[in-house]
């Protein structure tokens, strides 16, 4: 891949981890399980460049990939990789994943229903649901700002500078409300409504208001309105859970050995309790895709408020620390792929990389699982970047 196509990936994407084509040690790559028909004519899926993105795998930056590419255009269903690095097995695209923040579309889907419903309202403040939660200094932020992450807010503390010491506090207890005192001990970032950042804890507060107005658990609300009415049974919220429930395709991440190079270790039980309504989702490729179909058809927001989610704050609003324009909106962020304008959401959990992404007009869309080896680092994954590619097309020059 060019290096500027890589760049402008990265800087778009919110994946994160290292590039490389080295094979892992020991292990030898696996070609591509595929199948699948791409229909002819200029919009058609390139089924090779689908192939290649995922040929070679287990390699440095990945052990494994699943890739569900479908829309009018054609499907593509691809596998690569293994299972786990003791047995060597092949992948198993069916699969469970942590798929991240993609957690946040089902966040932001859930409460938006509740939005329609008027237990929820955009415009009125967090702190008018949650007066002893939500101190004075965040009086004036709204449902809204929340939702496409203008809020002001600034991240929760959490314990850990490196990721040996975020291994060592994978199982430590967080509660949501937790989470929220420590963000909001601190003073706002920039005032509700001016700039964009991107941060868990708006939807980690969104949560919690969901859980006020309807006097029940935020997974139950997102189960019951979401996954149960769609048929996601393999999706799941874990609640703290650690461990992935069935089948499930084992991640890594890269560590510092003690003689100065690298190891692998495998990160597949790991508590989410921190992430919670913004990223403790567990999923499958097939189920994510039946979501994003049903998302972008209405089937899950109706009306109006589903183009809050194809929405992006005023042109005035800027990305907080870098300028650059604002891109998510309530749940979504959007690129232009191939001269199109793509929308849909990345996740990161160690060892695992997600995304889902289409067209508005669903005549493609695209999911993936990448068993990154080092999915919370600051670069973007190649072997993600090299799927997005080649399911969409290079990105335009912002």
């Amino acid at each position: 891949m060019k290096n500027r196509t890589r760049a402008l990936l990265a800087s778009s994407l919110i994946l994160g981890v290292l590039a490389g084509p080295a094979a892992v040690p020991g292990h030898a790559a696996t070609g591509p399980a595929v199948a699948g028909a791409a229909r002819g004519g200029t919009g058609a899926v390139d089924t090779a460049a689908l192939s290649e993105a995922l040929a070679g795998l287990p390699r440095a930056d990945a052990t494994a990939a699943l890739v569900r590419v479908s829309g009018t255009d054609g499907t593509w269903r691809g596998s690569a990789g293994v299972h786990d690095l003791a047995s060597g097995r092949p992948a198993d695209p069916g699969a469970r994943f942590r798929v991240g923040s993609v957690t946040k579309v089902f966040t932001a889907a859930t409460a938006l229903q509740l939005v329609g419903e008027r237990k929820l309202s955009l415009d009125r403040t967090a702190r008018s649901y949650l007066p002893a939660l939500v101190p004075a200094a965040y009086a004036r932020v709204t449902v809204g700002q929340l939702l496409n992450h203008t809020s002001g807010i600034p991240a929760a503390d959490m314990p850990g500078e490196t990721v040996e010491e975020w291994y060592a506090h994978r199982f430590d207890p967080h509660t949501p409300q937790e989470m929220l005192a420590s963000a909001t001990a601190k003073e706002p970032e920039f005032a509700p409504g001016r700039s964009q950042h991107y941060l868990n804890i708006n939807y980690t507060l969104l949560g919690l208001l969901m859980e006020k107005v309807t006097g029940d658990s935020y997974a139950h609300q997102v189960s019951a309105r979401v996954l149960r009415p769609l048929g996601l049974d393999s999706t799941y919220l874990p609640e703290g859970e650690a461990r992935i429930r069935g089948p499930y395709n084992h991640g890594y991440q890269l560590f510092p050995a003690a003689d100065g190079t690298m190891e692998l270790r495998d990160v597949s039980v790991w508590g989410t309790a921190d992430a919670w309504a913004a990223g403790d989702l567990v999923s499958t490729a097939a189920d994510l895709e039946r979501f994003t179909r049903a998302l972008f058809q209405g089937d899950v927001v109706r009306g109006p408020l589903l183009e809050e989610m194809f929405t992006l704050p005023d042109a005035s609003v800027r990305m907080y620390g870098s300028g650059d324009p604002a891109r998510f909106s309530a749940g979504l962020s959007v690129m232009t792929l191939g001269g199109r304008q793509v929308w849909g959401k990345t996740g990161g959990r160690y060892g695992y990389n997600s995304a889902i992404a289409a067209t508005r007009d669903l005549s493609r869309t695209l999911v993936y699982s990448v068993n990154s080896t080092d999915a919370k680092g600051e670069a973007a994954n190649s072997t993600a970047l090299g799927i997005v590619v080649a399911a969409y097309g290079a990105p335009s020059a912002p």
